[in-house]
């Protein structure tokens, strides 16, 4: 899968707001969002009217970019939804929160996502005692995600934690601090994601 590799706060700045795609960086006076609020490029600072079709597109965008996730995939799961019980666009996100890489970052072991997409891959996490390297992994109501025994020093997790120990965990996962684990209670309803997301306008794009 092609991954988006450029500098990742154009992306924020594209989108005309905050993805929180570089961890603590987002958080300070370094974010791109703050020193430069408009679209890069040379026309970035002029105004355009967007259709309904840019619209929806950039929804679609947006919600990638918050998930790390590359269009093939993205429609994959678009596929999955529409075939589920449902409304489409609410299951989209459920199945978005469900990835592995996302609880991981939803559990603060990591800063962000991306960093997070890092760590699964590098073998540092389990799922129900078996070590699982695919970020894109869905986990189900009842499985247990823990950092693995021989990767409890690394040094990025230890930060990750240390900078997330005040951040609130969602109320569909467990987290056990001292074990380094979390417990996916239920699995993401649309109240519980806080992402500013309009799913309803990627339903629309796709619907076309």
């Amino acid at each position: 899968m092609s991954r988006y590799k450029d500098e990742q706060c154009r992306i924020c700045r594209r989108e005309g707001q905050k993805l929180f795609l570089k961890g603590s960086r987002c958080y300070s006076d370094k974010c791109s969002i703050t020193r430069r609020n408009y679209a890069p490029g040379q026309n970035g600072q002029k105004k355009s009217k967007i259709s309904e079709y840019g619209t929806q597109l950039r929804e679609k965008q947006k919600t990638k970019a918050f998930y790390g996730v590359g269009e093939k995939q993205f429609r994959k799961y678009f596929e999955m939804a529409s075939n589920s019980r449902g409304k489409t666009g609410e299951v989209l996100l459920q199945i978005l929160e469900s990835r592995l890489d996302n609880v991981v970052y939803r559990l603060g072991f990591a800063s962000s996502r991306a960093q997070a997409r890092m760590l699964v891959t590098h073998g540092a996490f389990e799922v129900n005692g078996q070590k699982v390297d695919i970020p894109s992994y869905l986990v189900k109501a009842g499985d247990v995600v823990s950092v693995r025994e021989i990767r409890k020093d690394n040094g990025a997790i230890k930060i990750a934690v240390e900078e997330n120990s005040s951040r609130p965990v969602p109320t569909w996962l467990e987290k056990d601090a001292e074990k380094l684990s979390g417990k996916v209670v239920t699995l993401a309803t649309r109240e519980d994601i806080d992402l500013p997301v309009e799913e309803h306008l990627i339903v629309e794009l796709y619907s076309k």
